[in-house]
Order: structure tokens, then sequence, then C-alpha cells
């Protein structure tokens, strides 16, 4: 089985006005809500792909249960912690090509919630997978993470880990199956000035190898995506097109990648549908709907990097 875990969902609220002022009443000319957060978009792409997965989580008040409602309507199994206090709703302006981009902190999760997820988290049988992607709430400290790998080496499952936390490094000894820095987050680890180039990345990435992580893929954004395990290191170009949501396409390209995996493909074939499906959730206003991967695809390049692996 497939689990995804958002410790910290939200609601998006995407409007857009002609203008925005203060002080006055500004009516939108277009709304739209999301449910979303890291993992939960994860669990969307991978069921696009006609993959089942259970959905895990904090979620909290009438917002939550929103989105409970969003998943289970596209036939996502749900196994949420309820919490006290409303599941956050961020919102994003958008007035005379303009951008503004509210986040809220959310409920403060409490010890009891957080142990009952580390309970179910514990459930997770030898050769399922969990994906853990995105921010932690408040009343969370990031040793869960070590903890989830923890379970995670002690029960067998197969461990993805999307996270911006220094933590996860604390994590690699555990050997997670697959992790997934962009690119500033993987010069942030390392505290090297950005922007990395692919030598570096490499070079970087193979630190994360050496500590302990099976396989690592780096988003690179417009310049596409670098894959490396101890075997080999392989970079794929990303698509040209008009960007208009950068914040969900690590996550689908993540979906994308492991769920290839989990359907089969080499690297060689999972790497350039995931760069491609990350460029159209890119190039869309929201998650991909996989109809221009096709299309997409002939125009991503991949290629052998210099490497020499196997330690």
């Amino acid at each position: 089985m497939i689990y995804t875990c958002t410790l910290n969902p939200a609601i998006d609220l995407f409007v857009e006005f002609e203008d925005f002022q203060p002080f006055v009443v500004n009516r939108s000319i277009n709304e739209d809500y999301q449910a979303n957060g890291k993992a939960i978009n994860i669990s969307f792409i991978l069921k696009k792909m006609g993959i089942d997965n259970t959905a895990m989580g904090f979620l909290g008040g009438f917002t939550g249960r929103y989105i409970r409602e969003v998943l289970q309507e596209k036939g996502i199994a749900t196994n949420f912690v309820n919490v006290p206090g409303i599941t956050r709703i961020n919102t994003f302006v958008r007035a005379k090509e303009k951008e503004y981009k509210i986040v809220n902190r959310g409920p403060k999760i409490g010890h009891a919630e957080e142990t009952l997820m580390l309970e179910k988290i514990s459930e997770i049988k030898a050769g399922d997978m969990l994906f853990v992607s995105g921010s932690l709430p408040r009343g969370i400290r990031d040793n869960i993470l070590v903890e989830i790998a923890r379970i995670s080496k002690q029960n067998g499952f197969y461990l993805v880990l999307d996270v911006s936390s220094s933590r996860l490094l604390d994590c690699l000894p555990y050997e997670p199956y697959l992790i997934k820095p962009n690119d500033e987050e993987l010069a942030a680890l390392f505290k090297k000035p950005v922007p990395l180039s692919e030598a570096e990345i490499v070079h970087e990435a193979e630190k994360l190898l050496k500590d302990g992580a099976q396989n690592v893929l780096v988003s690179m954004g417009a310049r596409g995506a670098i894959f490396l395990n101890k075997e080999t290191a392989v970079m794929c170009t990303a698509p040209v097109g008009k960007v208009l949501n950068t914040a969900c396409a690590g996550d689908s390209m993540l979906a994308a990648f492991a769920g290839s995996l989990l359907q089969g493909k080499t690297i060689h074939e999972a790497l350039p549908f995931a760069t491609a499906v990350g460029s159209s959730t890119a190039f869309s206003s929201g998650l991909s709907d996989l109809s221009d991967i096709p299309v997409l695809m002939k125009q991503i390049q991949i290629k052998e990097l210099e490497y020499k692996g196997g330690y």
C-alpha cells in the first residue's frame, strides 16, 4: 500500500482582481479553492496515474472536513488524525501581474495527536511506501522526521522524504528510499551559495548517498532534474512554457517519479516523465491533468553525468 503524510495541510484560496487597493472593498473577478499540502498533492497525482493510496496527516475543523471530502471524492482513502482548531487557509492574491502570498500558521498540534500519528505510521508494513512531505505545524518539533525514519527502518517500509528541515540529515542513517531536495534546499543543507552548478549538485547529493539515502532526486526548476544513486547519475532538461504555478511542481515531479518506478519503469523512463509532469503543473493553474505529457516529453533531453559512484 502507498501512503502520503501531510503534517501541515491547507486549503489554498486563489483570488484574482483587476486592481487591489487598501481600505476599500476589492471584489474578485475569479476565485478557486484547492485542497492542498505537499503530500496531498502527491496523493492526487498518484491517483491520476492509477495508483491507489491513502492520505494521512492532521486535519481540524470545517476546513479539514473539506480536504477530507475532496480526497474521498477523488477515490483517495483517508486516515487523518483529527485535531482541535481549524486547518489553515492560505490566500494567493493576483492583481495587475503581481501576486501576494498569505500563508497562515494553522492549528497547534498537541502531544496526544502527535503520538496518535506516530502510532498510525507504526502500522505501515514492510514493502509499503510512505511519502512525508511539507512543512511542520505548530507544536510539532522536527525530530518527528527522525522518528518516522526510525520507524521506516524498523518496519521495513520505503520512506520518501521531501522536507526542507535540516533534520533531514539526521534521517539518513535510517536509509530512506528516496529524498527530493530542490537545488536551493540542497545548497542550504550544506551551506553552499546558490545557484549550484550541475557538478556541484552531483557532489553535494553524493554526500546524502554516502550518509545513507538510497536514491536522491534533485529538482532544478527550469533547468530540469538530476537523479543519483550508488550506480548512476542522470540529468534531464525541462520543457519550455509559461510558468503559472511553481508551488506544486516539485510535488508533481516526485509523485510521478516514484509512481513510475512503482509501475515498473526504469530510471531513464521515469525521470523524463516526472520532469514533464512537474513542468505541466508549473504551466497550469492547478495540478497537471497529465493530458499534455506526451507533447512536453518531446522537448526533454536526458543524459548520463560523469559520476564514479559505487561507494
